[in-house]
């Protein structure tokens, strides 16, 4: 099955050339939103990403279409390789069942990889500096009287939790966690 993916930022602009290069292209299916890509809770998207199975084609008017951060275009190609999907971005002219587009698309897992292990650095290196300056990590002590109020005010069952929150400020995850324990 061959799966398309169109974008705009606003409902002002027209998808018009997307669709009908995807369509001239031979898509099944065509998922289209307007939406800044920047976004991370595209629906249609999604929706697109979720029918995609083994031997399916992914494709795309152009890359920026799918994705406006490197990160975002490089995990979405992840996930594609992950359930052995083909990736074509027609303007681009990436095609990953291609010997050239297979190696643009294992040159984005490197940078992937590349990017996550410079993450994990920075990480671990603001970490030990902030032990070399006494700071502590980890989520910070719920106060014991505050919980011990809430859980009493649950248990009494004339409050909601969202009240118990905001008497004690106790939140409902602390709260049910608490609840679990007990």
């Amino acid at each position: 099955m061959i799966i398309g993916y169109a974008r705009v930022s606003t409902v002002d602009q027209s998808l018009n050339l997307q669709i009908d290069s995807l369509s001239e292209f031979g898509c099944d299916e065509i998922f289209q939103e307007k939406v800044s890509g920047a976004r991370d809770d595209r629906t249609e998207l999604m929706n697109a990403l979720r029918m995609l199975r083994a031997g399916d084609k992914f494709v795309v008017y152009k890359l920026d279409r799918l994705a406006r951060s490197t990160k975002s275009l490089i995990e979405i190609a992840e996930n594609l390789r992950n359930k052995n999907v083909e990736f074509i971005s027609i303007q681009d002219n990436l095609d990953t069942s291609t010997a050239a587009g297979k190696a643009m698309f294992g040159m984005l897992s490197v940078l992937a990889e590349f990017e996550r292990d410079i993450i994990r650095e920075r990480t671990l290196s603001g970490l030990k500096a902030a032990r070399a300056r006494g700071r502590k990590g980890g989520r910070p002590k719920v106060n014991k009287q505050k919980l011990n109020q809430a859980l009493a005010l649950y248990h009494s069952k004339r409050m909601t939790v969202r009240e118990i929150q905001e008497i004690t400020g106790i939140s409902p995850a602390t709260l049910y966690r608490a609840i679990k324990e007990e």
